[in-house]
């Protein structure tokens, strides 16, 4: 499994490499050569079921699937979520017709280019470091859910408790090495080459993610 971290997040016109994950949503396996030479994917690779943007974004994903699929174009969620704790949510919080998959070590992340950006005493060097000082002045802000803009750490514990999200032992062994994944989508062509992508390493930063109107007008032109 390549590991392209360090040079950035896959750009448009490259094949995206395979990685195999354990399905969440139904049993066996997922693999992005499961897709290839049969059907266009967006794939969207997130920090885990603990981040609250992810879950929304998640969400939005899975009401949006029907409109996707009837486009030729199949949709696969990766978290970084151990599987029974990922079972476990979606047991309580279905998503009709949600493709999921299990990497809570993060190998589709870093195959796809996404950086963990680890948070450091004092150097920011981004996407890759950040300084602690740097990540408590930034402010995050989900509009009509919040009722200001907060620091990352801030927004969630504010949003987890709105949600009544209970952060697991599994969540907290995720957050301890992964807090700073950054996340991406990429709509992937019937032969794997990427056609569309937005991430949060050049496209707003944490908790950014591209708006519905945004994915399916690009989904029009991908699909069938």
């Amino acid at each position: 499994m390549s590991d392209r971290a360090d040079v950035g997040p896959l750009q448009l016109g490259e094949r995206a490499p395979n990685f195999v994950l354990d399905a969440i949503t139904r049993e066996g396996k997922i693999a992005i050569d499961d897709f290839r030479g049969e059907k266009p994917v967006l794939v969207g690779l997130y920090r885990g079921l603990h981040c609250p943007f992810c879950r929304r974004h998640i969400a939005t994903v899975s009401l949006l699937t029907p409109a996707l699929n009837a486009k030729g174009i199949e949709c696969l969620t990766v978290v970084n979520t151990p599987i029974e704790r990922a079972r476990l949510y979606l047991r309580y919080h279905p998503m009709v017709g949600l493709l999921a998959a299990s990497d809570p070590e993060r190998v589709s992340h870093r195959a796809f280019g996404l950086p963990n950006m680890q948070i450091t005493e004092d150097e920011s060097a981004l996407p890759h470091k950040v300084s602690m000082s740097d990540v408590k002045a930034m402010r995050l802000n989900v509009p009509g859910e919040m009722p200001e803009p907060m620091d990352p750490f801030a927004t969630l514990e504010y949003l987890n408790k709105k949600d009544n999200y209970d952060i697991t032992e599994a969540d907290q062994q995720m957050m301890a090495t992964g807090v700073g994944q950054l996340t991406g989508q990429f709509l992937l062509d019937r032969n794997g080459v990427v056609r569309w992508t937005f991430s949060e390493v050049f496209d707003g930063g944490l908790g950014a993610h591209p708006n519905s109107e945004a994915m399916m007008s690009v989904a029009s032109h991908i699909g069938q």
